[in-house]
């Protein structure tokens, strides 16, 4: 029996989570509750952490054969292009909903947060289509990563922080004892500095200026500016202000996972002062069912950075691999509180390395 095809349709839970995103707004129009709008922030700091708990762990492998069908196949990749469509839809909707209806302070507070949320998840997905090799994935990636105002981010991540993963010199690598908000101070600007550093120098070397129509940061960029002004035409200037809010918001789901991914983790130098190579451990890894379903197998982080073109599907499970206590979700709302944070993962990492501070990032 294939064992590759009981999870194969699961996928398109992917591509439905953003959908969740609007629940909030249907239920209060059938109820009038206002208390209604905040269903959809409470299924994915609560409700998805529960379903991890009552689904447990899948540690199962692709074997060879399953491995080169998952990479050749393309039914995921059409998964990837049919969530964008689907999220363009639930960005739309959100804030055409938000600045059209009479609601308190309070209810629009709310459909900020769930905006800037479920934005996260274009985030995830741009993330995905950025490590694609050819050109119409890449910029579908950059589409995806307009709506936040997130451009820089494929440039960082692909050549930044998977080149400088697990060290002192990333950015977005988080540090023994350090918390979220500490970090955030950090990863937000060294990462935009290090794209544009990275994009510049590439420019500079094919003989070309920063403001060249090359300029892969800029593209994106361009469609945040015109995907806000023609909603800005269509919906008037408190969407732009909306969209405005919510784009921090979106940044800071970024930020959570980058602050959980690595957290204390280090790569070591060898005799000739260069870091090893990035291996498995050398990233927090879950294998949590349904949050990896919902997050296109993102928290199957350690192979995606020992084997960084190997596709969401076809991700595995190492032994050796440092395992979270539970998915991407519940470790958010952990990190959210640092002291709960530091009595569970500090403690995790010490035993982990024996209390030996020469091998973790501190």
């Amino acid at each position: 029996m294939d064992q590759v095809k009981p999870k194969k349709y699961l996928w398109i839970l992917s591509v439905l989570l953003p959908l969740v995103g609007l629940s909030g707004i249907s239920l209060y129009e059938m109820t009038s509750v206002a208390w209604c709008l905040l269903l959809p922030i409470a299924f994915i700091y609560i409700g998805i952490p529960l379903l991890d708990w009552l689904f447990s762990t899948d540690n199962s492998n692709p074997d060879a054969a399953q491995l080169i069908q998952l990479e050749q196949s393309k039914f995921y990749d059409w998964i990837l292009f049919l969530m964008l469509p689907v999220h363009f839809f639930v960005f739309y909707t959100i804030i055409d909903y938000t600045v059209s209806q009479e609601l308190t302070f309070w209810m629009h507070l709310t459909l900020l947060l769930t905006l800037g949320v479920f934005g996260g998840l274009a985030i995830n997905l741009g993330h995905e289509l950025g490590h694609k090799k050819d050109r119409w994935s890449k910029n579908l990636a950059k589409l995806a990563l307009a709506t936040g105002a997130y451009g820089h981010f494929n440039v960082e991540h692909n050549a930044g922080h998977h080149r400088d993963v697990a060290t002192p010199e990333d950015s977005a690598s988080a540090k023994l004892g350090e918390s979220i908000y500490r970090f955030a101070l950090r990863e937000f600007p060294g990462g935009l500095k290090r794209a544009w550093r990275i994009e510049t120098t590439r420019l500079t070397r094919h003989g070309l200026k920063w403001y060249s129509k090359d300029n892969q940061i800029l593209h994106s960029y361009i469609l945040t500016i015109i995907i806000y002004g023609l909603l800005t035409a269509m919906l008037g200037w408190p969407a732009l202000l909306l969209m405005l809010a919510h784009a921090p918001l979106v940044w800071w789901q970024l930020t959570s996972a980058n602050y959980i991914e690595h957290y204390g983790l280090l790569r070591q130098k060898n005799k000739h002062g260069k870091y090893e190579r990035c291996e498995p451990r050398h990233s927090w890894n879950s294998n949590h069912l349904i949050s990896n379903l919902v997050l296109f197998h993102l928290q199957r982080h350690s192979d995606h950075h020992a084997n960084p073109s190997r596709h969401y599907q076809s991700l595995r499970h190492f032994a050796e691999a440092p395992q979270l206590p539970t998915g991407y979700m519940g470790m958010f709302v952990l990190a959210y509180f640092p002291p709960l944070w530091y009595k569970v993962m500090d403690k995790r990492l010490l035993s982990m390395y024996q209390n030996d501070m020469r091998l973790i990032n501190h």
